[in-house]
């Protein structure tokens, strides 16, 4: 039905003619919550929000942009206030029973940045971007960026997601956020600033999603830890490697800090199980610590971040992420209880 005729129907109170108006939109607006807060729980919640603003507010959608312009408009506005009234959710202490981590390089600040599943983003990264996007598709989901992200003021977070990320043009932007053209472009301006002195320093770009050089990086990440090879995984990292776990806001730099956070989980006969999966369009793994019940035990989710043929960093998150990612809870241990 065309698009005019489901907005008449809307306008008069039809449910099924708005889903059919907004199902389009929706998996990139949840993309955009979700680079807006960095949680994937937040994003959801966001987009329920949205969608209920502009269902209730449908009538006041004067058709001088698109629908999806519209969207946007109510969606950042939404993560906006959620930002600014929200309080951010706490930093947790470290909890992993018999495992003493070494002090770490700093206390991270985003440590409420969640994993987003790769089965979700396809739909989202096959939308339009306008002609003044600066970031290719895939780094602006990857969890590096995401990070960055999180750590800039609310109003410069939105202008440049919107801008550069999404490529709407600066008066559209203004508009969005009921600001002026020169307030976006200033906004921008300090933006992208903060981001790059933020983001790492350019290195190898990492290999191609399913490609060769990936998975055989991959099949080596599990052959170490499913054997407890500390000597293999350091193998592994760059110099500057970098690991994370929100929302414990510990983090290590540097291959020596890294291993010896390795060593610890490692220690004393944990073995573990991983089970592949993807999220922030990297390569992931659903960790399974075996346990002498003859199962194997969620206890996280680790997301790979490539560089050229190596590691440059490791974020692991807590096993309450697993079933996003439709992954069991424990499952039988391949090699019987230790």
């Amino acid at each position: 039905m065309a698009t005019g005729d489901l907005l008449t129907r809307a306008r008069a109170g039809d449910g099924e003619a708005f889903r059919a108006l907004v199902q389009p939109y929706q998996a990139e607006l949840q993309v955009h919550c979700y680079r807006m807060l960095g949680s994937f729980q937040d994003a959801e919640d966001a987009l329920q929000d949205t969608l209920l603003a502009a269902w209730q507010g449908i009538d006041g959608f004067e058709q001088r942009a698109s629908l999806r312009t519209w969207l946007y408009r109510i969606a950042t506005n939404r993560c906006l206030n959620a930002r600014r009234s929200a309080s951010r959710r706490r930093a947790k202490e470290w909890n992993v029973p018999q495992v003493e981590p070494p002090e770490p390089t700093r206390l991270g600040e985003a440590v409420w940045l969640q994993p987003y599943p790769d089965s979700l983003l396809q739909a989202a990264l096959d939308a339009p971007l306008g002609p003044e996007a600066r970031y290719e598709r895939a780094e602006s989901v990857s969890l590096a960026f995401v990070t960055a992200l999180q750590l800039l003021p609310p109003r410069q977070l939105a202008v440049l997601v919107l801008r550069d990320v999404l490529g709407f043009h600066a008066a559209e932007v203004a508009d969005m956020l009921d600001a002026t053209v020169d307030s976006v472009t200033s906004a921008l301006k300090r933006a992208r600033a903060a981001l790059q002195r933020r983001s790492p320093a350019a290195g190898q770009r990492p290999p191609a999603p399913g490609s060769a050089a990936e998975e055989a990086i991959v099949a080596r990440f599990v052959r170490a830890w499913e054997s407890a090879d500390v000597d293999a995984l350091v193998d592994l990292l760059t110099d500057e490697v970098f690991v994370s776990m929100p929302p414990v806001p510990f983090e290590y730099e540097g291959r020596e800090l890294a291993a010896r956070f390795c060593a610890a989980v490692l220690h004393a006969g944990r073995r573990f199980e991983l089970v592949p999966t993807r999220a922030n369009g990297q390569p992931a793994f659903g960790a399974y610590l075996r346990g002498p019940d003859g199962l194997s035990h969620g206890t996280g989710l680790f997301v790979l971040t490539l560089a050229g043929r190596r590691i440059s960093a490791l974020t692991r998150f807590e096993s309450g992420v697993l079933p996003w990612f439709g992954l069991p809870r424990s499952l039988p241990s391949r090699g019987g209880a230790s």
